[in-house]
């Protein structure tokens, strides 16, 4: 095996693009692997993050007529932006998506989706056997049980993946505080979108904020 590791081995927005897969009604309606509300929040966040970075993001859904359009939280983040819709139930045999990340020029490819044992696992295998350096978001993705979920991450570390979770992505993008140009943006995904990191941080700022009590007396 070879091993991830390495300054290398981190997530830089120059190199990195996201494939966001089949963030659907359908699919929603039987995840159990996680709370629905959880995975949407953390897939929202995820996509905030990578706008904020600058970083190519494809949309994809699989027969959007049947199965439903791409969740509108998500689709809002990129106003405009062509959702590529499929028949493939693997992303990495259609065509036009796979052309749209090459077109990018990245070669670290990020992906989170529905279902991880499905729509997430094959991709990721394929793209892997074709030497893309491969990080799969683990809660911006969910299966149809926690055993299908973990049962997948499992088998995509052991095809070499590299497995992260949403805000370690936007954190790993980010490196470091000095760089201002995303740092506020970042901070303003971390407050929408990261649970109690993003209500610490306000009440962060309200300390700050708070004048000191006078010692008269």
């Amino acid at each position: 095996m070879t091993f991830r590791n390495g300054l290398d081995s981190l997530l830089r927005p120059e190199d990195s693009v996201l494939v966001l897969i089949d963030h659907q009604p359908y699919q929603l309606a039987n995840l159990n692997s996680h709370e629905p509300m959880m995975v949407i929040n953390n897939t929202v966040g995820l996509a905030k993050a990578a706008k904020a970075f600058g970083v190519p993001t494809i949309l994809t859904t699989v027969i959007a007529e049947r199965g439903g359009n791409l969740f509108p939280q998500i689709a809002d983040v990129f106003p405009g932006q062509e959702i590529i819709d499929r028949t493939f139930i693997n992303t990495w045999e259609d065509k036009t998506t796979v052309d749209a990340v090459k077109a990018t020029g990245r070669k670290q490819l990020i992906i989170a989706g529905l279902w991880t044992e499905v729509c997430v696992a094959m991709p990721t295998i394929q793209a892997l056997g074709e030497g893309w350096d491969v990080t799969v978001v683990t809660d911006a993705s969910g299966g149809t049980s926690v055993e299908a979920h973990e049962v997948a991450i499992h088998r995509m570390i052991a095809a070499g993946a590299n497995m992260m979770t949403w805000l370690a992505v936007a954190s790993e993008w980010q490196r470091d505080w000095a760089r201002m140009d995303t740092a506020v943006k970042m901070t303003d995904v971390v407050v929408q979108h990261a649970g109690g990191s993003g209500i610490a941080y306000l009440w962060e700022q309200q300390l700050l904020n708070t004048p000191v009590p006078s010692s008269a007396g």
